[in-house]
């Protein structure tokens, strides 16, 4: 598949990419960005919140061949003002989705995050996909807004849209938490792959994390795209030390995101 990859120079987006080309996609990077020393594809670098930036990145794709497919990775990681979370995750999706349907790109594979139903209470049992939207911060608010905007365009235009709730995406866990809710490296290339290829998916939301033994999350949304983690956090458990804010940490999906630390105006700074 021909994929174009928002966000390319990012920590998840330069795990993605690569991994991706070894499985012999054919991938150009997008992001704000030079590309990183060594990278062997083609490189846009436009904002994803400048519509017009963006038309002309599918434009000059246009050219080039067919492109089956957006894997949007690109926004802040981190909790900032409101307006600032939306242009960052809801405007960058909505000029992707816009360029796709002008272009006729079929498929939308978008990184959410476990913050969209951060604040479900551990307690409420597994997390599956039916858990309504419940945002801990206003990025989870974003990232539950880009989700109904996906909808929107899967049932406008017919555009296939996964959305990825990822959880802690990291190299190894570090935490209590991350024993549950850690996605290897490997298994966010697999769950990326699988929600490229699976058949007619319309609109569809899985959880990305691996097959943890402490995990909560539902996999099966996941295995129905064709997504099969391998790895399991479980394998670092005894490297992980206790901390006083694992039991805080517990209390709610979002983990940190959930706490106090996190409450601030919508409209500040």
């Amino acid at each position: 598949m021909r994929v174009l990859v928002s966000g390319a120079a990012g920590s998840l987006g330069r795990v993605i990419t690569v991994g991706l080309a070894d499985r012999g996609h054919d991938v150009v990077g997008l992001d704000l960005v030079p590309a990183p020393e060594g990278t062997s594809f083609p490189w846009h670098e436009a904002d994803c919140a400048d519509a017009d930036a963006v038309a002309a990145v599918f434009e000059a794709l246009s050219t080039g061949g067919r492109l089956d497919a957006v894997v949007h990775l690109a926004g802040l990681p981190e909790e900032v003002s409101l307006p600032g979370e939306l242009t960052s995750h809801v405007i960058t999706t909505a000029a992707l989705l816009d360029a796709m349907v002008a272009h006729r790109v079929p498929r939308l594979v978008y990184a959410s995050s476990n913050h969209a139903v951060g604040r479900t209470p551990r307690s409420a049992g597994e997390l599956t996909e039916h858990a309504r939207p419940r945002p801990d911060t206003y990025y989870g608010v974003a990232k539950v807004a880009a989700e109904a905007l996906m909808q929107l365009f899967a049932d406008r235009h017919g555009i296939d849209a996964v959305s990825c709730r990822i959880g802690s995406f990291l190299e190894e866990p570090t935490t209590v938490r991350a024993l549950a809710t850690w996605l290897s490296y490997d298994d966010g290339v697999r769950m990326v792959e699988a929600a490229l290829t699976t058949p007619a998916p319309g609109f569809a939301v899985l959880y990305g994390i691996s097959a943890n033994t402490r995990g909560w999350w539902d996999l099966e949304p996941g295995r129905r795209l064709g997504y099969e983690p391998l790895d399991d956090a479980e394998e670092f458990a005894d490297r992980i030390a206790a901390r006083p804010e694992d039991e805080a940490e517990a209390e709610f999906v979002g983990g940190p995101f959930a706490t106090a630390e996190f409450h601030r105006p919508a409209l500040g700074d």
